[in-house]
């Protein structure tokens, strides 16, 4: 039996209930068979990078999956280029926030989630968390598949598509940071994650 762990990374001040990750889940789930399993991970990131890394690297440490693949949209995509260089896996990358410290240093303060009325502190100090992470340049561009939207109203898709070269690539017209259109896409990721 062969098994493998699908991470997904939710973006900034998201969760696991997001609209892609749901639909990803359901997905990942269907394709399990019984020589071929599926372990699905989908945790609640944290504030700090820092430790929302250190979780999901504890879960891939002690997990027994045979291959690992990383899905992550916005900053879980920053997330995403961390853990496939670590790993050496498969990295599927949603709008990813490339540059996440440049990116997230305006937001610094007291903001909550969009699900919740929670508040959390995003600290300064995540900034530099964030730059500790920063993946400077792919290697294996052939382990990385791109889902960069046009429409993106938060960020640059020319900036995300220049920073995976050689790798698979699907640029939307249109559509907008979230990926609304998301479900015409999944079978492409599907078809990447089995590959």
């Amino acid at each position: 039996m062969r098994t493998t762990l699908l991470v997904y990374l939710h973006g900034f001040r998201s969760s696991p209930n997001s609209t892609k990750a749901v639909m990803t889940g359901e997905a990942v789930r269907a394709l399990s068979t019984p020589d071929n399993t599926y372990e699905w991970y989908c945790p609640q990131l944290l504030a700090s990078p820092k430790e929302s890394i250190d979780m999901v690297v504890k879960h891939i440490n002690q997990s027994k999956a045979h291959r690992i693949v990383i899905i992550g949209s916005s900053l879980g995509g920053f997330y995403t280029n961390y853990l496939a260089e670590k790993y050496q896996c498969r990295g599927i990358a949603l709008n990813p926030a490339v540059y996440a410290a440049r990116e997230l240093e305006p937001h610094v303060g007291l903001m909550t989630a969009y699900d919740s009325d929670e508040p959390f502190d995003f600290k300064a100090q995540y900034i530099d968390e964030l730059r500790a992470l920063q993946v400077d340049k792919i290697t294996n561009p052939e382990r990385y598949f791109l889902i960069a939207a046009k429409g993106d109203e938060l960020l640059d898709w020319k900036e995300m598509s220049t920073f995976y070269p050689g790798a698979k690539q699907l640029i939307l017209e249109g559509s907008d940071h979230g990926i609304a259109d998301y479900a015409y896409h999944l079978p492409a990721v599907i078809e990447f994650i089995e590959h």
